[in-house]
């Protein structure tokens, strides 16, 4: 038999802001693929760009899947799949024999001002209902949340 334990307020409260953020973060997410479709790019492989291109230079495989919080083997594929695509590169990395960097080509540099584009109207429309005042004082509380302070 299954008991369900009532919930105090706090964590009601707590539950329905998990809830929330999953929801807004999915609607983001949907919004994004969407306007990223017409470009022949996943949302997966939109981040990869906007990553690569928002590197100091050229980043190492292990660097990208690092920053990306995904294993290097999935890195590898995803980097497959955009040089298939015709959107980077892979190069010696003329500090290590043993890693290659990954660079933009002139194609994925126009795309990545597209993608910007395509995340902000996603954006615009997930969050019409906020003013200037009320984004710019979510976005001070999501900061503090991410970085704990």
């Amino acid at each position: 038999m299954h008991t369900q334990q009532a919930l105090t307020g706090e964590q009601d409260l707590t539950s329905r802001l998990a809830e929330a953020f999953v929801g807004v973060s999915s609607q983001l997410r949907r919004n994004s693929a969407l306007r990223l479709a017409p470009l022949g790019l996943t949302y997966a492989q939109a981040r990869l760009l906007r990553t690569i291109a928002g590197a100091l230079r050229p980043p190492r495989m292990s660097e990208l899947a690092a920053g990306l919080g995904i294993v290097p083997r999935s890195a590898t594929t995803a980097v497959e799949a955009l040089e298939t695509a015709g959107f980077v590169v892979r190069v010696p990395d003329p500090d290590d024999r043993r890693s290659v960097l990954v660079a933009l080509t002139p194609d994925a540099e126009r795309a990545v001002t597209r993608i910007q584009s395509a995340r902000c109207d996603a954006a615009d429309e997930v969050f019409a209902a906020l003013d200037a005042t009320e984004r710019a004082t979510l976005l001070a509380l999501l900061d503090r949340v991410e970085t704990g302070r």
